[in-house]
This record gives C-alpha cells, sequence and structure tokens, in this order.
C-alpha cells in the first residue's frame, strides 16, 4: 500500500535560542529536516512526502535544498495557525488511499524498525502510535502538592503516528479543540481506539540546544 510521509515543520528557534527554526539548523553538515527526509528514505525508497512549512519558510527552504543539493521529490504544502491546521493542510493534498505517517520535521532519529511496527500496525488496524516507557520516576503535582505515581502506566509519545488516509482525513473533519494534543487526539475524539507500537528511544524531538550535540552523536553512530 502506499506509504506518504507528512512532515510537519512548523517550528521555530525560540527554545533553542536561535534566530534560525530549529528545523533548519544543521547537524553534520545538514539541516535537521534534511536528515529527517532520509530516514524515511532509507526504510522505503519509494515514500512520498508532503512538507508542512510556514509560509514564510518556504523560500528559505528551497534555498537551503540548493545548497546542499537536497534532491529528495516532495511537496510543499503551507502550515495553518496551528499543528492542527497543518496538518490539516498536509492531509488535504493526499487525493488516493494508503498509510500516511504524521512525522515531526526536527525528529531526525526514527529507526527504521520504528517505521515497520508503525506501518504493519496501521495496516492491520488503521491506526499505530509509537511510544516508549518513561526511564525516570514520575510524580503528578495537584493544587500545589506532588505525589509518586506508578510509572508502568505511563507512556512517551513519539512520531511518526500512522494512519489509513481515509480514517484519519474523517477525523480532521471536526473542528479545532483545545483537547488535541496531537493527531491520535484528533483520531480518539472521533471514537476510534489508538494503538500503541513499541518506538525507539533515540526518536528524540530536537527542542533545546543540548539536544544538538546528542542528535549530531546518534546520526553519526
Amino acid at each position: 500500500m502506499k506509504k506518504i510521509a507528512l512532515i510537519v515543520a512548523g517550528g521555530s528557534g525560540s527554545r533553542m535560542n536561535s534566530a534560525i527554526p530549529k528545523q533548519f539548523i544543521e547537524i553534520n553538515g545538514k539541516p535537521v529536516l534534511m536528515h529527517t527526509f532520509e530516514a524515511f528514505l532509507k526504510t522505503d525508497p519509494y515514500f512520498e512526502f508532503i512538507l508542512v512549512l510556514p509560509e514564510n519558510e518556504t523560500d528559505n527552504w528551497r534555498t537551503l535544498c540548493k545548497n546542499h543539493n537536497f534532491s529528495i521529490n516532495h511537496r510543499v504544502v503551507p502550515g495553518g495557525r496551528t499543528r492542527f491546521y497543518s496538518v490539516r493542510n498536509g492531509l488535504e493534498k493526499i487525493e488516493d488511499e494508503g498509510i500516511v505517517f504524521i512525522h515531526d520535521g526536527v525528529r531526525p532519529l526514527v529507526s527504521a524498525q520504528t517505521i515497520q511496527n508503525c506501518y504493519q500496525t496501521a495496516l492491520e488496524k488503521g491506526n499505530a502510535l509509537p511510544v516508549i516507557a518513561p526511564s525516570e520516576s514520575v510524580r503528578e503535582v495537584t493544587n500545589g502538592t506532588t505525589r509518586a505515581v506508578d510509572r508502568n502506566r505511563f507512556f512517551l509519545v513519539q512520531t511518526p503516528q500512522t494512519f489509513r488516509v481515509s480514517v484519519i482525513k474523517k477525523a480532521y473533519e471536526q473542528e479545532f479543540s483545545e483537547l488535541f494534543t496531537d493527531d491520535a487526539s484528533v483520531l480518539e475524539q472521533s471514537g476510534v481506539a489508538i494503538n500503541i507500537v513499541e518506538g525507539n528511544r533515540e526518536n528524540i524531538k530536537i527542542t533545546w540546544p543540548a539536544d544538538i550535540p546528542v542528535a549530531g552523536a546518534l546520526l553519526r553512530s
């Protein structure tokens, strides 16, 4: 079945203390976003790509592609005012049935195994959400007091959140809600149960300055 990587790259450099959007910061000689594309292409050379970018960053991206001889074929779609609308814009460009992998542009370390886990489960059950178990202790804060909770009851959510195209497009016909924290929560609100699969611990979301050298070391290895 057709595989589409819908890569959402609407971040800024605010938490990076950088004037450059974090998806464009270079690691090991190329922008983060290019590493992300390559992670999918290494898994399956027939992936189709849709990239959602802030409209004011598309020229910068074209310049980077030219400077780095980046030739992976993809469509660029303008983002919306929130991630919900950005994803909706990207989904509207998919005309055929298939499996869509909605992925953060700043997660360049997603493994082939995670992508395969997501694909197989979405193919069989309609959706797949990659997660990892927390390794630290977890505490809950309520009205200024804290208490320990059983970390075995919780998982940390990653991307690509993966769906049959028809299923997630229908879910995104809903009106936006503040309860939507990710794509799985949009689908869940429409009454569909979410299936979790094993992610990979290296699949970090590059957010803070300290993430850059970590990602660089992991990519080199």
